[in-house]
């Protein structure tokens, strides 16, 4: 593992990310075709648009806190652990990135425990 691997913060870079959406950086991230599958919805988002929605919807007072634990990566794949509160409640998950040759994220997998949450989650973002 390189001294890079050990001092970066774990999801700083993907959380750079997020914080971008809405602008031409955040789009410039994914590849035309990117798709989002999350644990509480019934179907994939698709292109950069549709994966912003997602997280805009998100944003607004979802999490009382989130912080990524452990980032590992292994080629083109980023694997992100996490923890948190929503709804006053304990939450963690796993997010899977996978990257084009480009280096540009073809497909983001993210997912939450425990079910509860899930179905809270999944109840609120219908909501919005």
């Amino acid at each position: 593992m390189s001294d890079d691997n050990l001092t970066r913060t774990p999801g700083a870079a993907w959380s750079a990310i997020v914080r971008k959406n809405g602008s031409k950086e955040f789009a410039a991230a994914f590849t035309s075709n990117s798709v989002l599958d999350v644990s509480v919805l019934n179907g994939p988002c698709v292109g950069a648009d549709a994966i912003g929605s997602f997280f805009a919807a998100t944003a607004g007072g979802m999490y009382d806190s989130l912080a990524f634990t452990n980032e590992a990566v292994d080629g083109r794949k980023t694997y992100l652990e996490w923890e948190g509160k929503a709804f006053g409640k304990d939450v963690a998950g796993t997010t899977i990135l996978t990257r084009d040759e480009a280096g540009l994220i073809q497909s983001i997998r993210l997912y939450r425990r425990p079910l509860p949450i899930v179905l809270q989650s999944s109840k609120e973002l219908a909501k919005r």
